[in-house]
């Protein structure tokens, strides 16, 4: 198989861990048609990215939280929603203006089309973003430092905190693993830091969220909902879930796919 073929493999072998919470080496043989040794490799590379935990015999999957805040899993998770939202939020902006990103994949989908609105002035903490925009024409990229986090692929910390609120933008664009009726959350404290110091400093504000986000909760609070200017959601976020929000006169847009 190729190399992303095993990416592939590896990506649904830790969506089926995560489901069923455990499983037996035996078991993940027979479900994904490989050797014992194959799994055994997958689920190396997977424990070393922080997304299960092996034992004798089996392996575990890694509370929701370590999982779903890992890069390799946020890469490839709900694509369709995350691009949807993206072409919506991008008409969103103003050429010419200045935009700061998070190192959220949806802001980085944001990223991959902002060459449709250049120029404009990009910040951005998220490595991967800072590869995607270097040298692209019409864009004047300044890049957060800090602590490199591999987990997020981001720059993190107090660093990258002062840097921040050093600057002011004209649109922050951040995403939240949680959402409740009130409130965004997310589960680790220096992604939450990060996230308050952007939306702190940017004269607008707008909430990038897929469906799967909403009526949930994690450790710590970001921000009210009322603080962002315009949350987006996609197609798929069910009309009662539109309509509580918009009953509490926030301003929605659910983006067509």
């Amino acid at each position: 198989m190729s190399r992303s073929g095993g990416t592939a493999r590896r990506q649904a072998m830790a969506e089926h861990v995560m489901r069923l919470g455990s499983a037996s080496l035996a078991e993940l043989a027979e479900t994904f048609e490989v050797s014992v040794m194959t799994v055994h490799r997958d689920l190396d590379e997977l424990e070393r990215q922080g997304m299960v935990r092996k034992f004798r015999g089996g392996v575990t999957a890694q509370a929701s939280n370590v999982f779903e805040s890992n890069i390799a899993y946020r890469m490839t998770a709900h694509l369709a929603a995350k691009q949807a939202i993206a072409r919506h939020v991008v008409t969103m902006i103003e050429p010419g203006s200045s935009v700061m990103l998070d190192d959220s994949t949806t802001a980085l989908a944001v990223a991959r089309l902002l060459g449709e609105v250049a120029p404009l002035t990009v910040v951005t903490n998220f490595l991967e973003a800072i590869k995607l925009l270097a040298g692209a024409p019409g864009i004047r990229l300044m890049a957060l430092g800090g602590e490199y986090h591999a987990t997020h692929d981001s720059f993190l910390g107090v660093a990258c905190v002062d840097a921040i609120e050093a600057m002011s933008t004209d649109l922050a664009v951040v995403s939240t693993s949680a959402v409740s009726s009130r409130y965004a959350f997310h589960q680790e404290q220096e992604i939450v830091l990060v996230k308050r110091a952007m939306l702190g400093s940017a004269v607008r504000r707008i909430l990038a969220i897929d469906h799967t986000k909403l009526e949930r909760v994690a450790l710590h609070r970001v921000a009210p909902l009322s603080d962002f200017d315009a949350i987006v959601l996609d197609a798929g976020t069910p009309a009662a879930a539109v309509d509580e929000l918009r009953e509490q006169r926030l301003h929605v847009h659910v983006a067509p796919m």
